[in-house]
């Protein structure tokens, strides 16, 4: 029941903060656990991460597949300060989102703590949700330097 209240919380939050993918996705678990079909939540909770990282990229990658662009493109990318700036950029976000998955394999609890920042950033910010991992990097950052700064542990 208390699983219930907290989605239908995250309902309310997603639609005040007009969130569609909070609210949506909290509709959709909500629905998995009234009808009682709660087997498929730990597949959900480990197969979701991977389904949403493959849509996304499919969605990423369709300029490729319809031809938009090309391999004058590639050349571009290699040229143009622009496109080395987007190559660095690409990699340093691979590497955080490693550690972010790092993070959550040591402490999964963090999740919380994610999930709460990530829907303030989405209602007080109007930030754009991309994922927990990539909050988590930034955590596992912010906590590396927390701990340089404080004197170690």
């Amino acid at each position: 029941m208390a699983g219930q209240i907290v989605l239908l919380g995250l309902i309310i939050v997603g639609v005040l903060g007009r969130s569609s993918i909070i609210a949506t996705a909290a509709c959709i678990l909500l629905a998995v656990k009234l009808v009682h079909l709660e087997r498929y939540l730990p597949g959900i909770e480990r197969r979701g991460l991977e389904l949403g990282l493959l849509f996304l990229t499919l969605s990423v990658l369709v300029p490729f597949a319809s031809g938009r662009i090309g391999m004058k493109d590639f050349t571009a990318v290699l040229t143009s300060w622009q496109g080395i700036l987007a190559l660095i950029g690409g990699a340093a976000a691979t590497y955080i989102n490693s550690k972010g998955l790092d993070l959550l394999r040591i402490d999964p609890q963090i999740i919380v703590g994610l999930v709460l920042g990530s829907i303030a950033g989405i209602v007080v910010l109007r930030g754009i949700p991309v994922g927990p991992l990539m909050a988590a990097g930034i955590t596992a950052i912010l906590y590396k330097l927390f701990r340089l700064v404080s004197g170690g542990s």
